[in-house]
């Protein structure tokens, strides 16, 4: 068992480039859809809040999860028990999302891999967060690595949606 701040050292960088380059992908998603503000109206917001708002939310975690890393934490626990909590964020979230996307009907006309992308992947990516918490809050180093795989898979999966919901507001037909 070492320090926290020995154990979080090594990854400071990582979690300043992750950060960063989240917010900006925030940024970026914010003035896509600005261009894009035709294609989301009245009649798609079931779509826009199951794809748009939960590819916001991702970035959003990635953010807060670094943040959290950066922040000069020096107690495991608050650092884990930190962590851990949003991790279950993410997942509540997560769980919001596939209720929302069953109760309005657009589960129905999701193919496989928008559920993979958009449904299932982000649930695997938020549990390994909350894992990483929990190892973290018993202070096992192991967690760092489970926090930055966890991280690295919902920054893939928010790059990939966010390109997904670009390509498919140009595609689509203003309203």
């Amino acid at each position: 068992m070492s320090p926290l701040a020995d154990a979080l050292a090594p990854w400071h960088e990582f979690y300043a480039l992750l950060g960063g380059a989240s917010a900006t992908m925030i940024a970026l998603l914010f003035v896509a859809v600005s261009v894009g503000a035709g294609v989301f109206s009245s009649t798609r917001r079931a779509p826009l809040r199951a794809f748009l708002s939960a590819t916001v939310v991702h970035f959003s975690s990635i953010l807060a999860a670094c943040l959290i890393v950066l922040a000069p934490i020096r107690d495991w626990i608050l650092f884990g028990g930190l962590i851990l909590g949003a991790g279950m964020l993410g997942l509540v979230y997560s769980a919001l999302v596939c209720r929302d996307t069953v109760r309005d009907g657009v589960i129905k006309s999701i193919d496989l891999e928008d559920r993979t992308w958009y449904l299932a992947l982000p649930v695997v990516g938020y549990l390994l967060e909350t894992a990483s918490g929990a190892a973290l809050a018993r202070r096992y180093d192991q967690g760092c690595v489970a926090l930055a795989l966890s991280m690295g898979l919902l920054l893939v999966i928010a790059i990939h949606n966010a390109w997904d919901i670009t390509v498919w507001s140009i595609t689509r037909k203003r309203e």
